[in-house]
């Protein structure tokens, strides 16, 4: 059956010698492979819309729970900007693959599908690519179904007094209980609610001190690793980028 349906691509692999199949990430269906045949040539008017994070409109013959085959694409952003920069092809493509990984976990699709192709728009555009991708990290929590408690203390549910974040006791603490975790700056933590709220897509400046944004990765790296079971070589990547101030 011909379908067009909106998409992206997410990973892509050779197929034989001159195909390739696509992992699709599709507003509709959701995560489907398609198969781009004769892709792998020159000359193929496939070739160029075949590789990771094409995003568009995919006119397809579809068949469900089988590979699917693509008859062309039209491109609805190239991405120019985040393919121009080895920085914001880093940050993009450990998104993608952070959102294969959440697509296996949960059935709203449609959201997750929302919610990604604005946070590439937003770095497209040259936003800061660390607090986009810190956003949409948090964000991806709640499909994860382990999202922290950012609106009281996670320990008694105090909802004054709070002075710190912990991935280990699932988010904010207040004085009482915090016992020997690092205290963080108050900005942090404003920040770090804002971002759980805030629609991506409506997001028209950003300016943030470098300590608070690297407070904020950190505590959402160690979550990461203490709650979701998601480890991912890209996320490497982005913590080399710190460690050596080519970032930050």
């Amino acid at each position: 059956m011909l379908k067009d349906v909106e998409g992206i691509v997410l990973k892509e692999r050779d197929y034989g010698e001159s195909s390739k199949i696509l992992d699709v990430f599709t507003k509709e269906y959701g995560l489907i492979g398609i198969i781009s045949k004769g892709s792998k040539k020159v000359k193929s008017t496939l070739s160029g819309v075949s590789t990771r994070l094409t995003y568009g409109l995919f006119h397809i013959y579809y068949k469900e729970d089988k590979l699917s085959t693509l008859t062309s694409v039209d491109v609805y952003n190239p991405f120019i900007n985040i393919k121009n920069s080895v920085i914001n092809i880093g940050f993009a493509t450990y998104l993608s693959e952070l959102v294969y990984q959440v697509l296996k976990q949960s059935i709203k699709k449609e959201e997750i599908f929302d919610l990604f192709i604005n946070s590439l728009l937003k770095i497209n555009e040259l936003y800061d690519p660390l607090v986009i991708t810190n956003i949409l990290e948090l964000k991806m929590l709640t499909y994860l179904g382990v999202e922290p408690v950012l609106d009281k203390c996670s320990k008694c549910g105090k909802l004054t007094d709070i002075v710190t974040i912990s991935s280990y006791d699932n988010g904010l603490l207040c004085k009482n209980c915090r016992t020997n975790e690092k205290i963080v700056d108050l900005k942090t933590i404003k920040y770090l609610r804002m971002y759980y709220y805030l629609d991506i897509s409506k997001i028209t400046k950003i300016e943030m001190d470098t300590k608070i944004k690297n407070q904020i990765d950190d505590f959402l790296t160690e979550y990461y690793n203490s709650h979701t079971g998601i480890y991912l070589n890209t996320k490497k990547f982005i913590d080399d980028l710190k460690k050596v101030n080519i970032y930050t």
